[in-house]
């Protein structure tokens, strides 16, 4: 909004010159939009405060000058000069201006500010008691509402021919249109969320989903090996932990479940046959429709859905709670090993991928206790312990890495989902165009992934031929200490039971490319390297195994070319135990002459 206000100013000049209403009707609308202007960032300030009222009045001031605005540029003469040659669609650009400007604030901001007075965020989180959904289920038609008229209002911009317009006007407006394009899709998913949540929480019904907690030390495409199982119910808001199990209690699928040839190529019938090897795929529609099926013949329980996090999620979760203490006959063997009982957000992550290994030598009390974990923080998220406000930020940031997956088996719920990426998926409309993807699969058998840090970046070439081409750089090291095979327990290192030596790691690099590109090489610290390439719904895929021992480091650049899409790259990788912001490295460019 600020931007066309600027705008606005160069017309006033260009008014000045004899056209004095004309002029005064510029000054107007200039004066009312940078009144409007200056107060949206005191709004979502008081949004971010959770303070209703205040914002409330906020928009009722913001309105009065967007309507001002709209009625200057309404001015009958301001319109019949908006029909002259140079001039004209200038005009025309400031009058669209000014009536987007006014349908966001008064058919968008004002229904949300109204929903948003009637929300309790607290009231509205799961909790042990259940909660109110009814609000969140009237409130959605007014989100949906706003959605359109932000959605309209940004599709009338992006329609304005801003070749015909004076730099100082178009710039600006291309900002301006550019800002609205990511409020729109805020607001689209928001009103999907306003939609779906009620249903999905159990307002009709209960519901139960399998909860996946992935265990980032033992690499899988999604995040990690299912380290703990859990059927989650959520019935009218109320959240309960029930039969808890692990990927081994599951079972051998004899005969193995069908599995997509393309995948089944790419990751072998493992997908199909266990439950540890489902998220092989980056796919996780792929995993989680096979987990259910899986779920369904070893208990005959047929689940809603499935939701995965990894124990980065919760200790995002512990951060807003506080501290859980793990109880009941899990803690005897607990105290006896050494662990800590009680888990934080800061000592759960380090805790669960890496000490109970080096102090519970058990498989069986490992999964045990990683269960025992899961189950004390649902317990405190259930309970209604920590503020709604940190837990959706915790809940948000996990979504945000890729860390908090979900699958509905409800094909309406499933399709809402597919849009956006929570829901994993390596094709459709939650993919843009020119995304690149970097998946990891342990070969080792083991919980070496701990130790290796790795870098991921994008590097784009010169174009060939009016193709694009770009190269995918994976640098990986294995941290581990030199005496890994002897300081780590067997089984950490995997003591070499599938043909890697004890301290060394072997991972399965997958790289996916943009649908039609092709994967042309593969080299490994410089030098050319054979690698295996396959295709993935219409998306190339290149995959290199690498072998790293205690303190050495690789780098193995995947180059893709013939890449149609002209968008600018984006790049979605395995989450690990590392941050993802540390991961993956800001996209080289080339100066092309």
């Amino acid at each position: 909004m600020t931007k066309i206000v600027l705008a606005i100013f160069v017309l006033l000049i260009l008014l000045s010159g004899g056209t004095f209403w004309l002029g005064l009707k510029a000054s107007s609308i200039k004066h009312e939009l940078e009144a409007a202007a200056g107060l949206v960032s005191q709004l979502k300030q008081e949004i971010l405060a959770s303070d209703a009222e205040s914002a409330a009045d906020t928009v009722s001031v913001l309105r009065q000058h967007t309507v001002a605005a709209r009625q200057a540029s309404e001015d009958p003469l301001w319109t019949l000069v908006s029909s002259a040659p140079w001039i004209g669609p200038n005009i025309s650009a400031v009058s669209e201006a000014a009536r987007s400007a006014d349908d966001v604030a008064t058919l968008g901001l004002s229904p949300l500010i109204n929903v948003y007075e009637s929300l309790n965020w607290d009231a509205l989180m799961p909790s042990a008691s259940g909660s109110s959904l009814e609000p969140l289920k009237t409130a959605a038609p007014s989100v949906a509402s706003a959605a359109y008229t932000v959605r309209a209002s940004s599709e009338r911009l992006q329609a304005i021919d801003t070749s015909q317009l004076l730099p100082q006007v178009a710039h600006p407006l291309q900002d301006a249109t550019e800002e609205l394009k990511q409020a729109t899709g805020a607001l689209n998913a928001a009103a999907d969320a306003a939609n779906l949540a009620p249903e999905m929480l159990g307002a009709d019904g209960q519901k139960n989903y399998l909860l996946m907690i992935q265990n980032n030390a033992e690499a899988r495409a999604s995040g990690g090996i299912a380290g703990a199982l859990a059927v989650m119910t959520l019935d009218h808001g109320k959240l309960s932990l029930g039969a808890q199990s692990s990927a081994g209690d599951v079972g051998i699928m004899s005969p193995n479940l069908a599995v997509d040839p393309q995948q089944q190529q790419i990751y072998s019938s493992r997908l199909g046959k266990y439950m540890q090897d489902v998220n092989l795929t980056p796919d996780f529609p792929t995993a989680a429709a096979t987990a259910q099926t899986m779920w369904a013949k070893k208990t005959g329980q047929q689940v809603d859905g499935v939701i995965s996090i990894d124990p980065m999620v919760l200790s995002y979760i512990l951060q807003a709670t506080g501290p859980v203490t793990v109880t009941g006959t899990e803690l005897a063997a607990v105290k006896a090993a050494g662990l800590p009982s009680e888990l934080t957000g800061s000592n759960v992550v380090p805790t669960l991928l890496s000490e109970v290994y080096s102090k519970i030598p058990s498989p069986k009390l490992q999964d045990a206790y990683f269960a025992a974990v899961a189950k004390e923080v649902f317990a405190a998220l259930s309970s209604g312990r920590g503020e709604a406000k940190g837990l959706i930020s915790g809940l948000t940031r996990g979504t945000e890495e890729g860390r908090v997956l979900v699958w509905s088996a409800r094909s309406s719920e499933q399709s809402v989902i597919s849009k956006y990426p929570m829901s994993g998926a390596i094709s459709g409309p939650s993919v843009s165009p020119a995304q690149f993807g970097v998946y990891f699969n342990d070969g080792t058998g083991a919980k070496m992934d701990y130790y290796i840090k790795r870098t991921v970046q994008l590097i784009k070439e010169c174009p060939t031929e009016g193709y694009e081409q770009t190269r995918v750089r994976i640098t990986s090291t294995n941290t581990a200490p030199a005496d890994a095979a002897i300081s780590l327990p067997r089984y950490v290192t995997g003591g070499g039971i599938f043909g890697v030596t004890p301290g060394t790691v072997q991972t399965n690099i997958v790289a996916y490319g943009p649908a039609q590109a092709n994967v042309e090489s593969a080299a490994i610290d410089g030098q050319k390297a054979p690698f295996a390439p396959y295709l993935h719904a219409n998306r190339p895929v290149g995959v290199v195994a690498q072998q790293l021992a205690p303190g050495e480091s690789k780098t193995v650049d995947f180059t893709f070319g013939k890449i149609v899409q002209q968008t600018e790259p984006n790049l979605v990788v395995t989450p690990t135990v590392q941050p993802v912001k540390d991961v993956i490295l800001p996209t080289e460019k080339p100066s092309c002459g």
